[in-house]
């Protein structure tokens, strides 16, 4: 768990994390699919033609890639919050990502539990009836309520203290800068 407020050019910073595990096990499912591939390439002794051999190389590099690179991107999320905005980043090279500004923001509520199996998987998710969601684990997640009626959840640890640093910086926006 990484989450904390700390000072960056006199504006507090709120940074956190969540991270699942699993998906490194998916992960190697992928390569090994990668690999399976390969082998089937390189060492192949097949006698019933060319397609068969391509059609099967083609298939398992393929769905070793989408496996790979797919779970990679969720195997954690990044939440970081300013005094402008908040910004979420996926996986290690921080795609997809999503920057909100406060501006738009209404509110922000604490879930104790987001599942992957209400928003239909682990991942970047959109349900019409639910919104927006970026899932990496199970358990507890902030809800965003946007001022265009959606909402957008994010699974990251320590979700209480997100909200209360969220609502603090929601009261600023909306009394305005002291004189």
């Amino acid at each position: 768990m990484r989450d904390h407020l700390h000072a960056d050019d006199n504006a507090e910073v709120w940074t956190g994390r969540a991270t699942n595990r699993i998906q490194w096990l998916l992960a190697l499912v992928g390569a090994a699919c990668m690999a399976l591939g390969i082998e089937l390439a390189v060492d192949s002794a097949w006698t019933s033609g060319i397609a068969p051999l391509v059609m099967s190389v083609v298939g398992c590099i393929a769905a070793g890639l989408l496996v790979l690179f797919g779970t990679l991107a969720f195997v954690h999320v990044d939440l970081k919050l300013d005094k402008e905005s908040l910004e979420v980043r996926c996986g290690h090279m921080g795609l997809p990502r999503r920057r909100i500004p406060l501006s738009h923001v209404a509110g922000a509520d604490f879930t104790a539990l987001v599942t992957p199996r209400h928003w239909g998987g682990w991942g970047y998710r959109w349900r019409p009836e639910k919104g927006t969601a970026v899932v990496v684990r199970r358990g507890e997640g902030i809800v965003l309520r946007l001022w265009d009626g959606h909402t957008f959840t994010i699974t990251v640890d320590n979700a209480e203290s997100a909200v209360r640093a969220i609502r603090a910086r929601l009261r600023t926006i909306t009394s305005g800068p002291a004189h």
